[in-house]
């Protein structure tokens, strides 16, 4: 299978994007050419974050301080299967919500 890219993200693992989840990225608002800005999000984010109820997933957010209060962070949900990740999706939010993972 090939990838739009793939990059090693904040947390050491390897993470790709798809082309199908490429073309659902693009779907969201201000998502028009999102590649270089997942990669940073991904490598350098403001804090990566996650649920209990699926600690498989992880959410880098960054923040865009051009962008209105309404959509400042960017958030990029990634699915971790052994060991390597792939994204999900990503978007403009105005919160960071979950909780703080931490390096274990």
């Amino acid at each position: 299978m090939s990838f739009v890219f793939e990059v090693v993200g904040k947390n050491g693992k390897k993470v790709h994007l798809s082309n199908e989840r490429l073309k659902h990225i693009l779907k969201h608002p201000f998502m028009n050419d999102p590649l270089e800005n997942i990669k940073e999000t991904i490598k350098h984010p403001l804090t990566i974050r996650y649920y209990e109820h699926d600690e498989s997933v992880r959410h880098f957010y960054r923040e865009f301080n051009n962008m209105p209060s309404s959509e400042r962070y960017l958030l990029v949900s990634v699915k971790y299967l052994n060991g390597d990740g792939y994204i999900i999706t990503s978007f403009f939010t105005n919160k960071i919500t979950g909780l703080k993972w931490e390096v274990k």
